[in-house]
């Protein structure tokens, strides 16, 4: 594999990710505007799988509706136009024209390495950002990001797709860890183990089919670490409230040998406090097997939280479970358009980033095949 990106120097670029950037922000007021009970009008740039599926969730949404498609390919065009129930929706080739358009918000359904150009972009436009995870696919393009979210201010909404920062069951656990339910935080560990793609694919000859397959690109996704396992991440920083130390760990390709990207991975972290982390993932698991979620033990018990539920073991006999009642996909982006509805506006861009930059820690480490801290990739103490 490639790991070329992974090989600069970090640290005057998160120094300089406080510096003002350049950028000629368009207040979202002189675009369009956002009236509080109006409907919102998104763009979706990226018209996939991903992307069809989060546009046919906002158009479905009475407060909203999709009123513009992006893609490069006019196959995603109309099977986007189908599967969101959208037939009169504008068509773009070009994501600049769209967002010159008079939506006011857009969904970034793209492969991840194009995230922090149509984010930064977006924000000069002065559209409301809802961008699908990852940030980036490495450190460069996390702080661009960063910088782009500090030139929003608080005068645009910007929201990623790590949607269990809206799940109630997520909710729920983090609720009940920070009231000490549990006791004293002792480990925690993280997992993403499941199935994939098992059909060979030959290399890429051109341009147009690495891009339709981007996910088995490590310049394209970042690789599984960063472009999947980055939810955990996101979860990891949420309820430990802090970023990782250190991080050390193995990773390797046993049976999709025709693709790029690892296939398994296990990694040890140290969190602030001596807090030690485990985690595992891979993409190769049997059909009906998958684990996917974080765990919390402290000295009276134990929060464990999935997309499918949220337990909290008590004791031997005495374990309270809570399901989640529909995706929580669906969670995150209505709340997404109330914000901008009602111009309740969050700014996500850091802390997104952040979380990002914890996978860019854990895939640096398994590339590389030592232990590597935060402050020595990234310059800046955790």
């Amino acid at each position: 594999m490639n790991r070329a990106h992974d090989s600069v120097s970090r640290r005057e670029a998160f120094r300089a990710a406080g510096a003002a950037a350049a950028f000629s922000l368009v207040p979202p007021q002189a675009v369009r505007g956002s009236q509080a009970n109006s409907q919102v009008s998104i763009g979706l740039i990226g018209s996939g799988n991903r992307g069809s599926y989060d546009g046919s969730i906002v158009h479905a949404d009475p407060r909203a509706r999709i009123t513009a498609l992006c893609d490069l390919f006019d196959s995603q065009l109309e099977k986007a136009k189908q599967t969101i129930k959208a037939p009169d929706a504008k068509v773009y080739k070009e994501f600049e024209k769209l967002l010159a358009s008079d939506v006011d918000a857009v969904i970034i359904a793209t492969p991840v390495f194009e995230h922090p150009r149509m984010l930064e972009a977006a924000v000069r436009a002065g559209k409301h950002v809802f961008c699908e995870k990852p940030a980036g696919l490495d450190a460069e393009g996390c702080l661009r990001v960063i910088r782009a979210g500090q030139m929003a201010g608080s005068t645009i909404n910007i929201s990623f797709g790590f949607q269990q920062r809206y799940g109630p069951v997520y909710l729920e656990g983090y609720k009940r860890l920070q009231e000490g339910q549990i006791g004293d935080l002792a480990v925690a560990r993280a997992f993403w183990i499941g199935g994939g793609s098992t059909t060979p694919s030959p290399p890429a000859k051109t341009w147009e089919e690495k891009l339709r397959g981007w996910y088995g690109y490590p310049d394209l996704c970042g690789d599984i670490i960063v472009e999947q396992d980055c939810h955990n991440f996101d979860v990891l920083h949420w309820f430990l409230g802090a970023l990782p130390v250190r991080a050390a760990g193995y990773g390797g390709t046993k049976v999709r040998v025709w693709r790029q990207t690892l296939d398994h991975l296990s990694l040890t972290f140290e969190w602030p406090g001596g807090l030690h982390v485990n985690y595992e993932a891979n993409q190769i698991s049997p059909r009906g097997f998958s684990r996917v979620g974080e765990e919390f033990s402290g000295t009276k018990g134990v929060i464990a939280v999935s997309r499918r539920e949220m337990r909290h073991i008590k004791g031997p006999d005495d374990v309270e479970t809570i399901e989640s009642k529909r995706d929580i996909t669906v969670d995150a982006l209505e709340n997404f358009i109330e914000r901008v509805q009602t111009r309740n506006y969050e700014n996500v861009a850091e802390r997104s980033a952040l979380s990002t930059m914890i996978a860019i820690l854990g895939r640096t480490a398994i590339y590389s095949g030592r232990e590597v801290t935060w402050k020595g990739l990234y310059g800046v103490h955790a």
